[in-house]
């Protein structure tokens, strides 16, 4: 029998869920003994085993590189700071122009404002949140200096035609893999598909250094030496003959031993935490496939492994008698851990406008995103980690179909 509005938890009927959904256990007794074994060194040998640059981190560096299949890796204290050492490695000129993705955290965009550059937004796709080589051919002009290309929500950004593009134009790209560690793309590690890429390690990702962290990564020899030189007050590393003294201005964004010695535990872990996500992801896509008309989960292409690093659900609002807000809300009333909007659009915040002001720089018709609000009017989205179970993927779907049952047209 079909569900009526009146037995809805919103309109005072009995909840999908009573109980909350399992917390996040993402660090352990493994984590916890090697920092206090890094203590207890510290208390005998002096203070300098909980600095920088020492023997954690030039593991926990090997160690990630090695992950992604080779290359270098250098560890950071924060995502943000990752995108900045990535991108003033590339060493973009003041003023010069910096494709951003319009959807993105704005510690994924603000780099480029940091570097002196005019950030000039690239449209999502048609169908998601992540930018494509057509949206980055509309911005490109003789001003351009760089890319930065985030995968959002633990799936790919197309990145083949991307990197055809930027290649065929001399145009470095950075991929900003914040929400993305351990996916695939077509075979390969997403991560090493850009010119230099970073990897935000802060507490809530699929792995993580602690509270705060971050990785840059390239196979590129050169630029390697140049992130670290920039990642750590312009010291001249990496240089032949070396100067005395520090050779760019840059800023302090080293990583210590501590978190590194946890990111090395934590990285052991990844695999086994993409899997987990994945298999719970697809669970629930394969429900919402045979059970659910209006509401589908965002599954990464067929030649791609995701992360999902949260759920995206895509609402066909026109099969429904409410608006996507109102579902929303309903679903979360049944207890599931909903949000109808991912609307992060950097280049329309406060910061944005004063600092273009600030520059002379005019916010013309290049700042117009006609698919972003088409975008976020299809899509709601979903918590998930790997301490989810069956059981919650259940309620998830049940939650859904509840709704979906009360609302059909």
């Amino acid at each position: 029998m079909q569900n009526t509005n009146e037995q809805l938890a919103i309109n005072g009927g009995e909840a999908v869920r009573t109980t909350p959904f399992p917390p996040r256990k993402l660090f352990g007794r493994d984590e916890k003994d090697v920092v206090m074994s890094l203590f207890d060194e510290a208390m005998e040998k002096g203070h300098q085993v909980l600095g920088y640059n020492g023997p954690q981190e030039e593991a926990y560096c090997k160690e990630f590189a090695d992950f992604l299949g080779g290359g270098f890796a250098d560890g950071v204290n924060s995502g943000t700071n990752a995108v900045y050492v990535a991108l003033r490695a590339l060493e973009p000129e003041p003023g010069s122009e910096v494709i951003v993705p319009a959807i993105s955290d704005p510690g994924g965009v603000m780099p480029a404002a940091i570097c002196g550059c005019v950030p000039v937004p690239a449209d999502t796709i048609e169908d998601y949140y992540t930018i494509g080589a057509e949206q980055i051919e509309a911005k490109i002009t003789d001003k351009t200096s760089a890319i930065i290309v985030a995968h959002i929500a633990g799936i790919p950004a197309d990145m083949d035609p991307i990197m055809d593009l930027a290649n065929s134009r001399g145009i470095p790209v950075v991929e900003d893999c914040a929400q993305i560690h351990g996916a695939k793309y077509k075979g390969r590690m997403v991560g090493t598909l850009g010119t230099i890429s970073s990897f935000s390690l802060m507490f809530g990702k699929h792995h993580a250094t602690g509270g705060q962290g971050g990785m840059v990564f390239t196979k590129d020899e050169e630029l390697y030496w140049k992130a670290r030189r920039y990642a750590d007050r312009g010291k001249p590393i990496g240089i032949d003959d070396a100067p005395n003294g520090n050779v760019v201005a840059a800023l302090n964004c080293n990583m210590d031993e501590l978190h590194a010695a946890i990111g090395r535990v934590q990285l052991r872990k990844l695999d086994d935490i993409a899997s987990r996500r994945r298999t719970l992801a697809k669970s629930i896509a394969e429900s919402c496939r045979g059970e659910l008309k209006s509401i589908q989960l965002k599954e990464e292409p067929a030649d791609c492994e995701g992360v999902y690093w949260f759920l995206v659900f895509k609402c066909a609002q026109s099969l429904l008698t409410v608006s996507k807000e109102d579902f929303v809300k309903a679903v979360e009333a049944e207890g599931i851990p909903v949000c109808p909007t991912y609307k992060h659009v950097p280049v329309r915040m406060e910061w944005m406008g004063k600092y273009m002001q600030q520059n002379g720089w005019a916010m013309d018709g290049r700042y117009d995103l006609t698919n972003v609000d088409k975008v976020d009017d299809m899509y709601f989205n979903c918590g998930l980690h790997e301490d989810f179970t069956q059981a919650e993927a259940d309620d998830i779907v049940a939650a859904l179909k509840k709704v979906e049952a009360a609302y059909l047209k």
